[in-house]
């Protein structure tokens, strides 16, 4: 059997799945942002209607994914398997949102990585052959993370400076064996990037080691250069995340004249109060299924690399003194099946 397999954490697909259609859905501040435009739905009340923030989360996953899916002409009982992960304790937010959707059901937790994380598990099980068409969705939520992780809104905390701003809102990407691209070609898998940060308000310095790790190894395993993706795009470092990762290239001797960071692009960070940028599973999710893919659709952009950055901490490990471990899984999205 043919491994498809490249070095040590890359899969390349031997039949790389399609992107068949996607979707967001967004709350006020998102809207607010120079992306506004590549929005699905823009929603000035970000409780959804809903008593809740976490309700509110499984609404906006519902959402994303009903109209990802109504782009494609399918129902979610076509789906083989949705993939879908949050921020909340036990993934709450996206197993209440697939309940009732009659199709099977991944939950997972990345953290701000669970889009790339989900796109590759999903890509690796239709090159499998084990399904014909699967979801990838994830979301966060702006109050309900600030309630988890930090301290409730009424609490009225400072934010440091390189505090982040996490994103409300949702993405879903529905992937099939066939179609007309983009495509998934390759994904490389992180590994735990632990650099003993412990402050839950300094994402960014965080993630930043994991990014460059997967970066590096990804090009190691498939032999190429930067300058081989139009665009190599992290979710969510922010910009002191972002700056970190260009100054650990720039002591290999390499320029990456081509990278961006989702929770930089999502929000006006001199218009907004965001700090450092946007975070939380849906800042990478809505920034992909808005103005990325749609760039890709209108010939902006040929090969993406999109690394989904996360930060592995919880409640629990923060009381215990932890650091907080960072992951970042790779994606190769190309409107070209053989690339």
């Amino acid at each position: 059997m043919t491994s498809k397999k490249l070095g040590k954490q890359t899969v390349a697909f031997a039949s790389p799945p399609t992107i068949a259609g996607c979707a967001n859905v967004v709350g006020k501040k998102e809207g607010e942002g120079p992306l506004a435009a590549s929005f699905d739905l823009i929603q000035e009340d970000d409780t959804f209607g809903e008593a809740s923030w976490e309700k509110a989360e499984s609404t906006m996953q519902r959402m994303a994914l009903q109209s990802a899916l109504d782009k494609t002409g399918q129902a979610a009982s076509a789906l083989d398997y949705v993939f879908a992960g949050d921020l909340l304790n036990q993934c709450i937010a996206s197993s209440f949102a697939v309940r009732g959707q009659d199709t099977s059901f991944f939950g997972l937790y990345g953290a701000c990585s669970t889009m790339a994380e989900g796109l590759a598990l999903a890509a690796m099980v239709l090159d499998g052959g084990f399904g014909n068409l699967a979801g990838a969705v994830a979301s966060s939520h702006f109050c309900s993370a600030e309630r988890q992780y930090r301290t409730p809104l009424e609490y009225g905390g400072q934010r440091p400076p390189t505090a982040q701003w996490t994103v409300t809102g949702s993405g879903a990407v529905i992937l099939s064996r066939e179609g007309e691209g983009p495509y998934v070609t390759h994904a490389t898998i992180g590994k735990i990037v632990d650099k003993g940060i412990k402050d839950a308000n300094n994402m960014g310095a965080a993630m930043a080691p994991a990014a460059y790790d997967t970066i590096s190894t990804h090009l190691s395993d498939t032999r190429r250069k930067p300058s081989y993706y139009d665009l190599i795009v992290t979710g969510d470092l922010g910009s002191l995340g972002k700056e970190i990762v260009l100054d650990f290239f720039h002591k290999d001797g390499v320029e990456l004249q081509n990278y961006d960071d989702c929770g930089v692009r999502i929000y006006d960070l001199q218009g907004q109060d965001v700090h450092c940028g946007g975070s939380g599973c849906g800042c990478s999710a809505v920034v992909l299924t808005g103005q990325l893919l749609d760039g890709m659709k209108e010939g902006r952009w040929r090969r993406i690399l999109f690394c989904g950055t996360g930060a592995l901490l919880s409640p629990t490990s923060t009381m215990q003194g932890e650091s907080i471990p960072g992951i970042c899984h790779a994606v190769a999205i190309s409107t070209q099946r053989g690339d």
